[in-house]
């Protein structure tokens, strides 16, 4: 036995290592990943990043090139259909029968899997008992995606993997699905989460990895992230041309103290912000760039780029 499973005993997902190569292109670079029982697990990132890769080798759809994977204690490459039954996954882009009924779907699905969760009870779960009877092509985006978790959860999976699974959801839609996966989570479903919404990681989320070039670059609690990679703060302030101007730097009180002495006194507009998650995220993908507008304001703010680099 090697010493990761070993060390899967409290652990839903145990990945050391990873690397998925296509051709040329290294789509994941060494990810090390461990997510417990229970908990809400979000993986950021852009666009290839390597958390969709991720998430299909989890599932078993595709074998990782190096590295160790451990779901549920066992390799997914090898556990064949008796692991599968146990991990339920929405992908982006589900393809439910269009002609049958969201009542029929769910019971065809139901018969895949060898202890199942009561149809009705699924779709009254994920909210669809109104639709039970309406066929699939007649649902709405936000209807189709409650289906598709319907399916994902209806052979009672201990762990459930969401691939963007509220892309293209207006607010209202989001944030009726955010009480579905708080529902399934409280119910001890462990529920790995990949999305690019910043707001519904911190959420949804016990814990993130954010995930760049095929690497994570930073991982913990939304609070820990930001503590340990949000030590800058921004300084807003209304010049005397009347343009908002912003100062990103890691010495707010020495800015304000500079803005008093120019404007001798009361400074128009002032506001100082700590960095949020979406700052920070932006910040370790190398997105955030400078967004300072006053010339003297560069000092500290390129401080806190170098320190990154």
């Amino acid at each position: 036995m090697t010493a990761l499973a070993r060390d899967t005993a409290a652990a839903a997902v145990e990945v050391r290592g990873l690397r998925k190569r296509y051709g040329d292109v290294t789509a994941v670079d060494g990810i090390d990943l461990r997510v417990r029982r229970g908990e809400v697990f979000g993986l950021l990132g852009p666009n290839g990043a390597g958390k969709s890769t991720t998430v299909e080798i989890l599932q078993g759809h595709r074998t990782a090139d190096e590295g160790e994977v451990r779901v549920l204690g066992r390799d997914p490459a090898s556990g064949g259909r008796a692991l599968r039954s146990r991990v339920g996954i929405v992908w982006q882009d589900e393809s439910a029968p269009a002609e049958l009924t969201v009542r029929e779907t769910v019971r065809h699905f139901a018969g895949y899997y060898p202890r199942p969760r009561d149809p009705q009870q699924v779709i009254d779960r994920v909210g669809l008992t109104a639709k039970a009877d309406a066929r699939v092509k007649g649902l709405s985006g936000g209807q189709r995606r409650r289906l598709d978790v319907a399916l994902g959860i209806v052979g009672g999976p201990e762990l459930l993997l969401l691939d963007e699974p509220t892309t293209g959801f207006d607010p209202a839609a989001r944030r009726q699905f955010w009480d579905l996966i708080r529902s399934l989570a409280d119910d001890g479903t462990t529920i790995v989460l990949t999305t690019h919404y910043l707001e519904e990681a911190e959420q949804l989320a016990h814990r993130l990895a954010v995930v760049c070039d095929g690497r994570v670059a930073a991982e913990g609690t939304p609070a820990e992230l930001r503590r340990s990679h949000g030590e800058f703060a921004t300084v807003e302030w209304t010049d005397t041309d009347g343009r908002t101007r912003r100062e990103r730097t890691v010495t707010p009180t020495r800015t304000v103290t500079e803005l008093t002495r120019r404007f001798a006194g009361e400074i128009p507009g002032l506001k100082i912000s700590r960095p949020s998650l979406e700052d920070v995220y932006l910040l370790l993908t190398g997105q955030l760039g400078d967004r300072t507008t006053d010339q003297s304001a560069g000092r500290d703010g390129a401080a806190v780029q170098e320190g990154r680099r």
